[in-house]
């Protein structure tokens, strides 16, 4: 479970095509999801990401952003729609999607937050920490 810890180094990763390529340090050695309903919607499912600093994007000509609140973006890949991840606008904060790492990030998974909007046809196994929307909301300070 160490593979993908700060310490570790940058991982590198990419989108399904290649065309968005990057290298980032992961934060930690869990994996969060998201259960929101603009989650959901944009990655067809919930959000599985691991936090990251230090992130560098190749080539920036395929790369999405799409601004979905007043306080975050979203990355993607504009030729074959891969998400790839979520980010603050202030930069205090940002998520790759777990499983666009080109070495697979064995994590366990840490938290699940806006649980409220879960649809109740799947649930994780395990005891990860639960949060409701509220909670997540609080957490960031109201944005």
């Amino acid at each position: 479970m160490g593979e993908g810890t700060m310490t570790d180094g940058p991982k590198s990763g990419g989108c399904a095509c290649g065309a968005v390529r990057f290298a980032a340090t992961v934060k930690g050695t869990h994996m969060d999801a998201c259960h929101c309903e603009t989650c959901r919607h944009w990655s067809a499912g919930p959000l599985m990401g691991v936090e990251v600093q230090d992130l560098t994007i190749e080539d920036e000509t395929s790369l999405g952003v799409w601004d979905s609140s007043p306080w975050a973006e979203r990355l993607f890949c504009t030729r074959c729609g891969t998400s790839i991840g979520y980010r603050m606008k202030d930069g205090s904060f940002t998520t790759l999607s777990a499983f666009v790492s080109d070495t697979p990030l064995d994590f366990p998974l840490g938290t699940e937050i806006f649980v409220d909007s879960k649809p109740a046809s799947y649930a994780f196994a395990g005891d990860a920490k639960q949060m409701t929307g509220a909670d997540v909301v609080a957490m960031f300070g109201g944005n």
